[in-house]
């Protein structure tokens, strides 16, 4: 009895290559990790949202008034002081979207730019 081995190749007549599940989920897998690599490697070369600017809070530069944060100032207290006119929920709002602040809490020492 002659045994006759039957000769599997993968590819097509045609001459395309024929993938098998598991070869198809390997490619997949390398082609999307090489994706997340070099988004990874990118990442630190843009802007972060609520990051502060590194040159200073918008507008420093500018004529803006600047104010030093005491030992017990709040944001409230900042913004009483030199926006007595305005309601002070907004005066607040305006400090922290001006200077990014991530929320309402400061610290003593920080430099704050006022609004106009």
């Amino acid at each position: 009895m002659a045994a006759t081995a039957r000769k599997v190749t993968n590819v097509r007549r045609d001459g395309g290559v024929r993938l098998t599940r598991r070869g198809r989920v390997v490619l997949i897998l390398l082609v999307a990790s090489i994706v997340l690599v070099g988004l990874w490697l990118t990442a630190g070369r843009g802007a972060v949202a609520g990051a502060p600017d590194p040159q200073g809070p918008a507008g420093a530069g500018r004529g803006r008034q600047m104010v030093t944060v005491g030992g017990r100032d709040t944001l409230w207290d900042i913004a009483v002081r030199n926006r007595p006119a305005v309601d002070p929920r907004v005066t607040v709002q305006q400090i922290i979207d001006l200077n990014a602040l991530p929320g309402a809490i400061i610290q003593p020492g920080q430099r704050l730019a006022l609004p106009g």
